[in-house]
């Protein structure tokens, strides 16, 4: 039996909660089958998973070059923030920030990022923030990235959490809002990176902090495609002209 009774009502019994168990097990891999299916790749197309901030701000820009590169190449970016299964065949290959090592992928370092204090060069008429005390006096865009270390790298205390204030939960807000001289952002430098070079950002100190999260490209593992190694040797070298920039 899959229930029992419980006072004047029922419950799981032990069987019905393995049951239970098994459905919803059965359900999740129909769903991560269904999810696979619907982004199957065509003939001939290279399928990119990526976090949607690193797409916009990093990838995108340089895509160009890959295409004019690679003509008869065709790219298809995937951008979500949820980790696709590569071994169902979600993509080709995906572009990760995390630790690894992933089950059942290969995986190529790309970069190590670095946290900064960024803010338009209009915040407070112009009259930028300079040291790192100024910096804190400012309004801060509060986000997923703690200042915490970028206060002891500073060697100053973390100011005690605000009761008001714009609190943001995802990277391409906090950019637009301190594009729009709302405060003062810590961001990521590869996201930031287009919109300083643009002018449309500054960083407000030399100080950078330690991402905690790297930059893979990963693919599963026993696959051959020449398309995926042509993206991972153009990848290659645009992080490379990156890193000396």
């Amino acid at each position: 039996s899959l229930f029992e009774r419980a006072g004047r009502g029922l419950r799981l019994s032990e069987n019905g909660r393995l049951y239970a168990m098994q459905v919803r097990a059965a359900l999740r891999g129909i769903g991560e089958a269904t999810r696979a299916l619907r982004v199957r790749p065509r003939a001939g197309e290279l399928v990119v998973a990526v976090v949607p901030s690193f797409g916009l701000h990093w990838l995108l820009p340089r895509l160009p070059r890959f295409l004019a590169l690679h003509p008869e190449h065709r790219v298809r970016l995937q951008a979500s923030l949820e980790v696709q299964d590569l071994r169902q065949g979600a993509a080709h290959v995906a572009i990760r920030m995390g630790q690894g090592p992933w089950e059942g992928l290969a995986q190529q370092h790309l970069f190590d990022d670095e946290l900064l204090a960024v803010a338009s060069p209009r915040l407070n008429g112009g009259a930028l923030p300079r040291t790192p005390a100024e910096v804190l006096a400012c309004t801060p865009i509060r986000s997923a990235e703690p200042w915490a270390p970028w206060c002891q790298a500073a060697g100053l205390p973390e100011p005690p959490p605000a009761r008001g204030g714009l609190w943001i939960n995802d990277s391409n807000l906090s950019l637009e809002a301190a594009r729009l001289g709302q405060g003062v952002a810590l961001e990521r430098r590869s996201v930031a990176d287009a919109l300083l070079r643009r002018g449309e950002l500054v960083a407000l100190t030399d100080i950078r902090v330690p991402y905690a999260y790297p930059y893979w490209l990963v693919w599963p593992e026993g696959t051959a495609s020449a398309q995926r190694e042509d993206f991972a040797r153009w990848l290659e070298a645009e992080v490379a002209a990156y890193r000396r920039a």
